[in-house]
């Protein structure tokens, strides 16, 4: 089951989110955060894929804080656009909302954060921020920049191999700010995750994360 609800961040922001609800009692919470579209359809369905597996999932809408509603395509033009929308909204900005998010998935248990994309880097920072019981990140973007920041709860993190906006650099500095993380390289592109772009969609990437992903938010959320 599925619903929209509104929250308020502790500066006074209120903003959208999506819940989607498990079908039994709720084996923890998982705060769901967007890539630069948007809480698009792709997001519900991670949002609703959690759920399926027994989780509270909560997608809240960061581009509430600049314009409501934002629901963005992938043609180069809505990039540019989502990346414009991106830079108005700091991280700390940001987390505050994220911080929201969690704070209504705490009745179900432990809560785990997983981002996509410019989620995955403010997932890096929730964890380093947000008193948390696991992180996932998925292909972040400028998480060096958010150094020294690191996560104070379990992280894991997959990265795509040909992702070209990740240098294998980033990520060995990733590594040696955090040795404890869990760190899965993939035979793939950037936004490997994203079944609603078939030019970077990876079938064999995806599933496999997404098994990672369950086993150790399993271990670490319940």
């Amino acid at each position: 089951m599925s619903q929209s609800e509104k929250l308020m961040a502790r500066d006074g922001h209120t903003f959208d989110t999506y819940i989607a609800k498990p079908a039994a009692k709720a084996r923890g919470g998982i705060v769901v955060l967007q890539e630069i579209f948007g809480v698009t359809e792709h997001i519900r369905r991670m949002a609703d894929g959690f759920a399926a597996a027994g989780y509270l999932a909560v997608a809240p809408a960061l581009f509430d804080r600049v314009a409501r509603g934002i629901v963005l395509g992938h043609s180069p033009p809505e990039v540019e656009q989502g990346l414009g929308y991106r830079r108005q909204i700091t991280t700390d900005q940001a987390l505050l909302d994220v911080a929201a998010a969690a704070a209504i998935c705490r009745h179900a248990g432990g809560v785990a954060v997983v981002g996509y994309c410019w989620g995955g880097r403010l997932a890096w920072s929730a964890g380093a921020t947000i008193p948390l019981a696991a992180a996932v990140v998925y292909y972040g973007g400028g998480i060096p920049e958010e150094l020294p920041r690191t996560p104070k709860c379990p992280t894991i993190l997959h990265f795509g191999a040909q992702d070209r906006s990740i240098p294998p650099s980033d990520i060995d500095r990733l590594r040696e700010a955090y040795p404890g993380g869990e760190y899965h390289i993939y035979a793939a592109g950037h936004a490997f995750n994203n079944d609603d772009r078939p030019q970077n969609y990876d079938a064999a990437a995806s599933a496999l994360a997404r098994e990672r992903t369950l086993a150790f938010l399993a271990q670490h959320v319940g």
